[in-house]
């Protein structure tokens, strides 16, 4: 089973948790999804590739951290 793969399938594991309200636990299995990725990346030497993926993750944990903190001041209203 390829990293690809793996992280695909944590993909739609994280949306599921989504889903159901559980947020943290979402972005956890997340930021596993994208490790993944970067080893793939890391593996068919795609530097682009996985630096694209390190500035998504550090954005993603930015906010994770942010809304962990009770900082975020945005609703879906």
């Amino acid at each position: 089973m390829s990293f690809a793969i793996i992280g695909g399938l944590l993909l739609n594991i994280g949306a599921y948790l989504t889903f159901k309200g559980k947020i943290y636990e979402a972005v956890a299995v997340y930021l596993f999804a994208d490790i993944c990725w970067i080893v793939m990346a890391w593996q068919r030497d795609d530097f682009w590739g996985m630096l694209s993926i390190i500035v998504g993750v550090t954005f993603g944990l930015l906010a994770f951290l942010k809304m962990k903190r009770g900082d975020m001041n945005k609703s879906l209203d």
